[in-house]
């Protein structure tokens, strides 16, 4: 579909996505419809149109946004940190965050394993494209201990997304996030498993 052309277009299409990110995390996918998705939004069918061809084609657009949204969180905080050890503190501490205040998220790609299994497995792909490419930059600094970055990616983002579905989706009925002990049990555990040889607690 087209792309905004305005500022007010970008701004319509962005509507048009929290919308579709709240009422695919509140219905699933089967249930929502472009009219719940529009009437959310507060646009006409018409202009949903203008930007998406399908309630598929919002579905998948919304998992690209959630991903681009979530690998710019974890890239700012990692950029917090002085070190490897650090950046993978802050980098968890921003997805935590972001996960907290998107439950979407979860909801949303675990669905597109049935919906749109290239859409699931993009959103995989790209986030550990990144982490990648941060650890072996770690490597030939010397601030990890020699490993696979690719085995260790899958692995450490597998850890986060799990501590994060325990921890911040399943207790949505308390304080939306990681207990602070939680966070720094998880983070000792990633920094062994790097060989960071230090702790960073604190």
């Amino acid at each position: 579909m087209n792309e905004p052309r305005t500022k007010r277009g970008e701004l319509t299409k962005t509507k048009i996505l929290t919308a579709a990110e709240e009422v695919f995390a509140e219905l699933g996918y089967q249930l929502a419809s472009i009219t719940k998705i529009t009437q959310r939004a507060g646009v006409g069918q018409g202009t949903f149109y203008l930007y998406f061809s399908s309630k598929l084609d919002v579905f998948e657009q919304l998992v690209e946004d959630l991903n681009r949204r979530v690998r710019h969180a974890m890239s700012e905080g990692a950029a917090r940190g002085a070190n490897r050890a650090e950046s993978e503190r802050e980098g968890f501490r921003e997805f935590f965050r972001f996960t907290a205040e998107h439950p979407a998220l979860y909801r949303v790609v675990r669905e597109a394993e049935q919906v749109s299994p290239a859409s699931m497995r993009g959103h995989y792909e790209r986030i550990v494209s990144g982490y990648i490419d941060g650890l072996q930059d770690a490597l030939r600094e010397g601030e990890i201990a020699e490993q696979d970055p690719e085995v260790t990616a899958w692995a450490l983002m597998g850890v986060g997304e799990m501590i994060g579905m325990r921890y911040v989706l399943w207790e949505r009925e308390q304080e939306a996030r990681i207990p602070e002990h939680v966070f720094d049990e998880m983070v000792a555990f990633v920094q062994r498993a790097l060989g960071t040889g230090r702790d960073e607690r604190g």
